[in-house]
């Protein structure tokens, strides 16, 4: 090999950096967008293989074809029709990794939060210490919980105040506890789960919304009475499915909530009277549960408050009219990276909703982290419950 110059070392290094990032972007986006679709568990668990195998083989590939000389694939100058067709996706490989991966990083780091959010107060509870051990239990996954480092057990108990110039005068201070994804599997164990809901008492809140994924096991549907059983509310609770929900027995996870008087909706509506004003709240369990929710009967003119187990279906809400929509799903990523953020987001707009609020008028869209996950593994990433209290005008 010729004797490279500071400056060509410097170019190859960035150029390979480049190229393996965005090559490693590309799949990581194409595993989220696979993952918000309604497939098979096991056909899901078998892309994510190949997903992964794919990301690795990347840097291999471009070193077989080009070894250091990626200058040269970038002139086309390597013969042969499989160098030039390899030469192309290099160059895609390195315009999502030098140019979109950063410009999209820089604009999450920099954007302002909602507007409508006018407080945002956080207090963690660590249960692993309240109790005086880790809960582990006797789920699948459980080694992964005692993983250094892991915040499997740190919950944020977050309360967030939102503007919203619509809501009914008497709604006023009005407060919705959200809870989402408990993945009750045996990991975390059962008395994890009533701490948290115990706690959550305290709030008093007005309704209840619960958002998904409440099960992610066939034997611990016998679980959901004594975790949510400890929850109280003034007005009224709702829930819907999601997709783990959809592969264990979801009419028994049904039943179970209405053991509860907590109103399942499934991809319907409903409508209630809250302090004396009319409140339609909708259910949205899609794409796992079809057909999707039909809104042609419901009141024009009234507060429309969704449950979506998925935050993809915001364009959804904003052609309907929802005013709130509330959504988990995503687990804020699980693992946030310090400045990346989150990576693998099950979600068809990848890490865009991974977590937090966002008002795209006329929806102003809530998504929880959640309070577990299939595999017990939380880094920078926390669970979380959160009381959400509405208010007409700023204070």
């Amino acid at each position: 090999m010729d004797q490279l110059s500071l400056f060509q070392l410097a170019l190859i290094v960035v150029l390979c950096l480049g190229a393996c990032t965005g090559h490693a972007a590309l799949f990581v986006v194409s595993l989220n967008w696979w993952y918000s679709l309604p497939i098979h568990r096991s056909l899901l668990s078998l892309l994510k293989q190949l997903h992964v195998l794919a990301a690795l083989a990347g840097p291999a590939l471009f070193w077989l074809a080009f070894g250091l000389r990626l200058d040269n694939a970038l002139l086309f100058s390597s013969p042969g029709l499989w160098h030039t067709v390899l030469a192309g996706y290099l160059y895609i490989c390195l315009a999502v990794g030098l140019i979109v991966f950063p410009s999209v990083t820089l604009w999450r780091l920099v954007r302002r939060r909602p507007a409508a959010l006018l407080s945002n107060h956080t207090r963690m509870v660590d249960v692993a210490e309240r109790l005086g051990y880790r809960p582990i239990g006797r789920g699948k996954h459980r080694l992964m919980a005692r993983l250094p480092g892991n915040q499997v057990f740190r919950v944020d108990f977050a309360e967030r105040t939102f503007c919203l110039p619509q809501l009914p005068p008497a709604w006023d201070g009005l407060s919705i506890l959200h809870l989402s994804d408990l993945h009750l599997c045996g990991t975390p164990d059962l008395v994890f789960y009533q701490q948290v809901m115990g706690l959550c008492r305290d709030w008093e809140p007005d309704l209840v919304a619960i958002t998904g994924d409440i099960v992610d096991s066939d034997m611990h549907h016998r679980w959901i009475v004594p975790a949510l059983g400890r929850l109280r509310w003034k007005e009224a609770a709702f829930a819907g499915l999601g997709s783990h929900d959809s592969w264990h027995e979801p009419m028994l996870v049904r039943r179970r909530l209405r053991r509860l008087q907590i109103r399942v909706l499934g991809n319907s509506w409903a409508e209630i009277k809250v302090r004396g004003e009319r409140l339609a709240v909708i259910g949205h369990e899609g794409p796992w549960f079809l057909p999707e929710p039909d809104l042609s009967g419901c009141p024009q003119g009234v507060f429309r408050l969704c449950l979506s187990h998925t935050p993809d279906h915001i364009r959804w809400a904003q052609q309907h009219g929802i005013d709130l929509m509330l959504a988990g799903h995503n687990h804020g990523g699980q693992i946030r990276f310090p400045l990346i953020g989150s990576v693998f987001v099950p979600s068809r707009y990848s890490r865009r909703y991974d977590c937090g609020s966002f008002h795209e008028p006329p929806t102003l869209l809530h998504v929880s982290r959640g309070l577990a996950g299939k595999e017990p593994v939380r880094y920078n990433c926390r669970p979380e419950v959160t009381k959400i209290v509405l208010r007409r005008r700023a204070l």
